[in-house]
């Protein structure tokens, strides 16, 4: 009984201490997102499904709430954002080539119509976020335009 009351006080005094550490925070602003938005021109309720759907994981802006600042929840966090934004980031948008952008929209419509993203574990704690089936055909019809927009630039060889 000794040792495991010394085992829980190591655990605890570890946990308290983890809380003085954590990763940097995706602290970006919005105007980062100005590219994107100026090139592909949401219509504005898309532009405010991206911005309480998608934003959070996919730019350099992050909302984070409370329970954020824990460990190990803030490495979790950190973990997703990092994911997110290597497989799409509207903040580095510019960066793109067309082909890029092409394939990203792509990709964009088949996770939003397979319903994978938003992500559930991102859905239970952010309820706006979630999509219901009139947000889907809104942001995938804009999503077509814009790669039929896409498609009509001139494509380098």
């Amino acid at each position: 009984m000794k040792s495991l009351k010394k085992i829980l006080l190591l655990v605890l005094v570890a946990f308290i201490i983890s809380q003085f550490f954590g990763p940097e925070k995706n602290m970006g602003d919005l105007t980062s997102i100005e590219p994107f938005l100026a090139e592909t021109n949401p219509p504005e309720h898309v532009e405010a499904i991206l911005k309480e759907a998608c934003y959070d994981c996919h730019s350099s802006y992050t909302r984070y709430p409370w329970y954020s600042d824990f460990t190990p929840v803030n490495y979790w966090m950190a973990d997703h954002v990092n994911d997110g934004k290597k497989h799409l980031d509207f903040s580095a948008w510019d960066s793109y080539s067309v082909k890029k952008k092409d394939h990203k929209f792509e990709e964009l419509i088949e996770m939003v119509e397979a319903k994978e993203m938003p992500l559930k574990s991102y859905t239970i704690t952010h309820t706006d976020a979630k999509l219901s089936d009139a947000d889907i055909e809104s942001v995938k019809e804009w999503a077509e335009y814009v790669r039929i927009k896409f498609t009509l630039l001139p494509q380098p060889e």
